[in-house]
């Protein structure tokens, strides 16, 4: 169990660094072959920082550890709205663009009513076991589709979000550029870092939920969850830090869409993923947080999200651990 545990630990590590290492080669490649700035922060980097999610929800789909497969995603968009941006917050009081308040955080609500309908299928046929099956996933993904279109369509404003994902964490307005040996070593170091940190916190989470007598769920929608959402809460509080606040709040935002519509799309694509009726409790308190994210939005200094208003959502998320905890 030692040994478990320190490759469940070092599988984050890889995880996370891994995605990073593949985003700066990938980036740099991009650069170099003339592909512009905007397309590698809509791409490259949107689809790295999300890459923990990913990859943990695919294996735990082709091992059909259906639990932390939906509960990593679940649990990391609540841990987004709750706990990431809620620390942003507490670091510099985060201003939130208009078309995030009227569309984009509208359509992350839209994509969690979505999964709720795809994955309860007693609600249209009693007889019907509950799941994502192959049919699900192709349709969250046409969903995914239209989101891309969309912020394809919003390219022409000055600054897009996407662009400077990688920038906000390090410093930098632009991705480096690297050769193309190194740019591809880095590509390959990153996807290897990636699949074995990923294979070994699935084997890890099982195999913890085996030996303490906890559900998979409950791993995936805390330990899982939060692990997986690390990028995430580097880059959201390294861009509230460094006053690009509208960066911090697309981040998320941006990242609970990908998660429910491209990664549980995939995912359910290679594998039909069982679902468990009791992550409608979950489902309900994501479509809680992201409405109350919208009120605290409206609530005092308009479409400013204070330090109070941080310091409440981290509280909020406080008190979700300890109730998935005592539910088990």
């Amino acid at each position: 169990m030692f040994l478990t545990i320190i490759l469940f630990i070092t599988g984050f590590a890889l995880l996370i660094k891994g995605a990073d290492i593949m985003v700066d080669g990938s980036s740099s490649i991009a650069k170099r072959y003339g592909i512009s700035t905007f397309v590698i922060g809509l791409t490259i980097v949107a689809f790295g920082t999300s890459a923990p999610e990913m990859v943990v929800s695919i294996l735990a789909s082709v091992r059909e550890s259906s639990g932390i497969a939906l509960g990593n995603i679940i649990g990391s968009n609540i841990s987004n709205t709750l706990l990431i941006l809620g620390v942003s917050a507490i670091v510099a009081p985060l201003v939130v663009k208009k078309a995030t308040v009227n569309k984009e955080i509208p359509f992350s609500l839209l994509a969690v009513f979505a999964l709720i309908f795809l994955a309860n299928d007693i609600f249209i046929d009693r007889d019907a076991p509950n799941g994502l099956t192959r049919i699900d996933g192709l349709i969250l993904i046409l969903f995914f589709i239209i989101f891309i279109y969309y912020t394809f369509g919003i390219s022409k404003e000055k600054e897009n979000r996407l662009t400077k994902i990688a920038g906000a964490i390090k410093g930098e307005q632009d991705p480096k550029e690297y050769s193309i040996l190194k740019s591809s070593l880095m590509i390959i170091i990153g996807l290897a870092g990636l699949i074995i940190g990923g294979r070994w916190i699935v084997n890890g989470a099982v195999e913890l939920a085996m030996f303490f007598g906890l559900s998979e769920t409950l791993i995936g929608l805390t330990i899982v969850a939060v692990g997986t959402s690390l990028p995430e809460l580097a880059t959201s509080a390294m861009a509230a830090y460094r006053g690009k606040t509208d960066l911090a709040v697309g981040n998320v935002v941006g990242s609970n869409i990908f998660n429910i519509l491209w990664v549980l799309g995939i995912s359910s694509t290679i594998n039909t993923i069982g679902y468990n009726a009791s992550l409608n409790i979950d489902m309900i308190i994501l479509i809680g947080v992201t409405i109350l994210l919208l009120i605290l939005i409206y609530v005092g200094k308009r479409n400013v999200i204070g330090r109070w208003e941080g310091a409440t959502l981290v509280s909020i998320y406080i008190f979700y651990i300890i109730y998935l905890i005592i539910r088990g």
